[in-house]
């Protein structure tokens, strides 16, 4: 953890959230297609999915209510994904970010987004860990007690993007920094 604090058992710094696919809902404009349970094989793992096409750009939001001891910074994000075809061609996968606070409207837009692109390794339904993005800026102007929406999105216009059929995200990792001990 680069530049943390251990006091006691509590360490500042670096932390992450697991947003699960299913805890995605696809944009009502340019949406991705909606949850699907893929079954690998009978009483083996199943996946949740959202399948975002090779055509056009598509999106799916979550949103999340951070700790007060979040230092209200820029976060990143790392994608875990799947594809559904046997290749190494590559994905791009982006987030975007927008605060909003209480007696504040909602009808606000995201900020610039930023990406992590990665390529499949061969085989369809092998997990695939992309490489954790850029800095995020939030738009918005994050307080604490904010809710931060987040729209994910396949980037099928960024160089890296050339894989021809659906790009299945399962989840990402959500990387923010605190600096406070707790909530108080």
């Amino acid at each position: 953890v680069t530049d943390a604090t251990n006091v006691g058992n509590v360490v500042n710094g670096k932390q992450t959230i697991w947003i699960p696919a299913n805890a995605m809902t696809p944009t009502e404009s340019n949406g991705c297609a909606a949850i699907a349970t893929v079954e690998t094989t009978a009483g083996r793992p199943d996946m949740q999915v959202l399948d975002f096409d090779a055509s056009s750009d598509e999106h799916a939001q979550f949103s999340v209510a951070f700790p007060k001891s979040w230092d209200l910074g820029t976060v990143t994000f790392q994608p875990f994904w799947t594809t559904t075809a046997t290749d190494t061609d590559g994905v791009a996968w982006a987030l975007q970010g927008v605060a909003v606070s209480d007696n504040e409207t909602i009808d606000v837009a995201y900020g610039t987004g930023n990406d992590s692109s990665d390529v499949a390794q061969g085989a369809a339904e092998e997990l695939l860990v992309g490489p954790e993005s850029g800095a995020i800026t939030i738009a918005g102007s994050p307080a604490d007690n904010d809710i931060c929406y987040f729209r994910m999105y396949r980037d099928v216009s960024q160089g890296g993007d050339n894989m021809a059929e659906d790009a299945r995200l399962i989840g990402i990792k959500l990387f923010f920094t605190t600096d406070a001990l707790n909530d108080d």
